[in-house]
This record gives structure tokens, sequence and C-alpha cells, in this order.
């Protein structure tokens, strides 16, 4: 070997280490960084006649395919889950449990015991203004839920207006990011930098809708939904929503109230079933807005149902005339089958007991119809009254399994059912949140490890050093050719 050959291994040996030192220096300063994809510096032997010497090919990003994909799917499965969780939590809540003072057990509970407590002395105005103030408390909670109902639904479509918004901006970056990589890839550049940016981005799509990701020519991606959308090949998808300002009981995507999505213009399936974009966080909102929560609705409007059909019969109130509203009314009105969307909202005490409308409470013992006081010692009204709330009977909407239910009754049942959800649901994002855990910790094995990179760092120092002692010897015998 020539002097000349010795000093150019030993130069390309020290550039490298330089490379080298760079890398591991990178992966130890990213360790913790979201997106970064643990890089190796490949190398081989360069021969060039009679001279060696090391080649730089180039920088490895280790990403393993699979266990990203899996934990990206992991992720929308745990986001879905946990939206979906919140929201029956929050039902839940606003239900209320039969210990809870305020729950809409304990407020029929109360009024039950008002109407006891009124028959046993029906000469005390006091007590019938308690029970009329318990059937408006009574009224109120019901009004409570439904409101925390469509309140849900109402920002559950402002989260899918905000996720549209994102997801449009993510993919357009992603758009960017593919055009950046090939133009890097066709220079020899190192692209390992942008391919971090758009993994971070894809992660973030893939929280708010699961995809699959496809490799395509010059290191660029496709990305598609697992409900067969195309939202990234080659241009960005454009995602289309219309928000609404305030959600209401009577509005849906059926009846054209409610936006669905556009994909590049064409609707597409928004349904938790067969939904092209379900799954994650975007499609959590959509099953609330369009599914849980009108569930939901539907079992309230079924209970303030029941509840006013119990006291607009004669029988419980033989004032009452026929198409009169009784003690609970659809916003002062008799109730009318045909209205019954949304009637939880509406339900109100009859504004002829109501303490707040200038009602008068001697009607509760005496009936809503009677056009003067009567006996005040009789508490056969009040007896009805307490009798009516007992009575078990078949509810005439709802899905409550086709028993008979006294009005305490159904109210426990709605509690369990929401329980029930809410307790399945949970179960979900517990398995969720395990299986993401998992796949996240398999991630982080094979990323940056910054015991085994001070490994490698001091194993670069050592060639460096190596290398450095060639070029010292090479100098030492060019100053004694020198001297000669």
């Amino acid at each position: 070997m020539t002097i000349t050959s010795a000093l150019n291994t030993a130069m390309s040996g020290l550039r490298a280490a330089g490379r080298a030192s760079e890398v591991v220096s990178s992966n130890i300063s990213n360790a913790m960084t979201p997106g970064y994809a643990r890089r190796t510096l490949s190398v081989s032997s360069a021969s060039v006649g009679f001279s060696g010497g090391v080649q730089v090919n180039g920088i490895q990003r280790h990403v393993d395919s699979q266990v990203l994909s899996d934990r990206r799917l992991a992720g929308a499965e745990f986001g879905y889950r946990s939206e979906t969780s919140s929201f029956l939590t929050n039902i839940e809540n606003l239900i209320g449990t039969p210990d809870q003072a305020g729950s809409l057990s304990a407020r029929l509970s109360d009024f039950e015991n008002s109407l006891i407590t009124a028959s046993s002395r029906p000469d005390a105005n006091e007590r019938l203004e308690a029970a009329a103030w318990a059937a408006r408390d009574l009224a109120g909670a019901i009004n409570t839920v439904s409101d925390g109902v469509q309140d849900a639904r109402t920002q559950a479509d402002r989260n899918i207006g905000t996720q549209v918004d994102r997801l449009n901006e993510a993919l357009k970056s992603v758009e960017r990011l593919n055009r950046q990589i090939t133009a890097g890839s066709s220079q020899n550049s190192d692209t390992s930098s942008l391919m971090d940016q758009r993994q971070t981005l894809i992660d973030e799509i893939s929280e708010m809708v699961p995809i699959r990701t496809v490799p395509r020519a010059n290191d660029t991606v496709a990305l598609y939904s697992t409900g067969g959308a195309i939202l990234l090949d080659g241009r960005a998808a454009e995602i289309g929503f219309e928000p609404a300002n305030i959600v209401t009981p009577y509005m849906s995507v059926g009846d054209g109230t409610l936006s669905g999505l556009t994909v590049n213009g064409f609707a597409i399936n928004t349904t938790s079933q067969s939904g092209n974009l379900r799954g994650g966080t975007l499609g959590a909102q959509f099953e609330i807005r369009d599914e849980l929560a009108p569930e939901a609705q539907e079992q309230m409007d079924a209970l303030a149902r029941d509840l006013i059909e119990r006291f607009e019969d004669s029988t419980v109130d033989p004032t009452l005339l026929p198409g009169q509203a009784g003690l609970f009314t659809d916003a002062n009105a008799p109730f009318d089958p045909l209205g019954e969307q949304g009637l939880a909202s509406r339900l109100t005490v009859n504004s002829l007991v109501d303490p707040t409308a200038g009602g008068e409470a001697w009607r509760m013992r005496d009936g809503l119809g009677a056009t003067a006081q009567g006996d005040v010692g009789n508490a056969q009204l009040l007896n009805a009254l307490t009798d009516a709330l007992n009575t078990t009977r078949l509810p005439n909407s709802g899905s409550f399994g086709g028993a008979a239910f006294s009005a305490i009754d159904l109210t426990a049942a709605l509690t369990s059912q929401i329980g029930a959800d809410r307790l399945r649901e949970d179960q979900q994002l517990s398995f969720a949140s395990a299986q993401f855990y998992e796949f996240t910790q398999l991630e982080l094995a094979d990323g940056v490890d910054t015991d085994v990179e001070l490994q490698r760092l001091m194993a670069v120092e050592q060639a460096y050093a190596a290398n450095a002692r060639v070029i010292e010897t090479v100098d030492e015998m060019i100053d004694t050719l020198m001297r000669i």
C-alpha cells in the first residue's frame, strides 16, 4: 500500500466516523421526539485500484411498518372508544343514580313523597305548594337531561367541523411532503427528517380516521381509510362538511338538516357500521351526533310521554275535559302522539298549578279543571295522583323490552340501560387502551435506545482515533522522507 492510498483510506474513515457520530448524536437528542425514527449510517468498503477505504452509502431510517400500522389502528380505536365512553358517562351523570340528590330517580321519589305528605294534610297549603314545586323540579330534571343530550350533539357537530378542517390541512401537508421527498430522493439527499414529519402527520390523521398506508414510487405513500375511502393517492382528497350552529332534537342527516361528509364532492356514508370514515375520533363524533344521542333522546322522550299520559287520564283527575292537558304537559299543551320527538325538552308542569306561572296550589287537591276550591279535607285526588305514579303500564314508546312499569321502575330501567351501555363501552375502552399501549411499547422497542447509541458512539470514537493514528503515522513517514 502506498502512502497516498493509506492517507486516502484513513481520510475516508475519518469522514465516515464523523457522519456516524452525527447520526448517533441525532438519535440521542431526538430519542423522545414524536415521529422520529432511529437512523444508522450505511457504509461499505471502497476499492479503486490499489486504494481502499470506506464508502458512505447513505442513512437508513428504521421503521417496522407492520407494528406502525397496527399501532395506528389501535390508536384510532382507543380514540373512538374514549369519545363514546365519555359521552355515555356524561349522560349517566346527567341522569344520576338513585342515591344521588337531584337525580331523576331522586326527583321522582321526592314528587311521590310530596304527594303522600300533602294527602296526609290536604288542608295545608304549604304542602300542596311543595307538591307543585316537586312536580316542577321533576320536569326540570328531565329537561336538563334532554338539553344535555342536545348539547352533546351540538358539541359533536362542532368537533366534526374542527376535525374535518384539520384533516384537510394534514392531508395537504402529506401531499406536499411526498413531493419534497421525491425531489430529495432524485438528488440523493437525506430525506429522513421529511419522513419523520410525514409520519407525525399520518399519526395525527390516523387518530381521526383509521388508515392504511400504501408505498408508492420514490418513497412516497398513499393513504386509504379502512372503510374504503381514498384520502391521498398523488393528490389529497378534499373532505367536505357544513357545521350547524345548534343541533336540536328535530335535526338529522336523513332530513337534510344536518350535514354528512363528502369526499371530493361526493357524499359518503357516515354510519358507525358501514361508514367510509368510521372509527377514530371523527367517526365517534358522527356516532354521538347521529346515533347515540338520538337514542338517548328517544328514551327520554318516552319517559316524558309516560309521565304525561299517567296524569292526562280522567280517571285520575275527573275534572279534566277530553283533550285537556293534565298535570304534566307538552309546553302547556296536551300530548300529541305525532309530536313526541323532543318532548323531554318541552315537558312542563301545567301552568294552572305551576308556582312560577301564577298557578294555584289548591288545584293539586281539587283538580285542574275545578272552577273553585272544594273540601279542604278531601285527599282523594292526591291519593289518585300517587296511585298513578305506582300503576304499572306498558310504555307506548321507547325500547324498554315490552314490560309494564311503574313510573319509578321505568326511570330505574332507563338509568340501568344507560349504566349498562356505559359499562360495556368502558370495557371496550379498557381493551383498546391495553392494545394501544402494547403496540406503542413494541414500536418504542425498535426505537432509539440511548445505551446502545452510547456504545456505538464509543465504537465511532475508537474508529476515529484509529484513522487519526494512521494519518499521524503517514505524517511522520513523510517528515522522515523529507529529512533524507
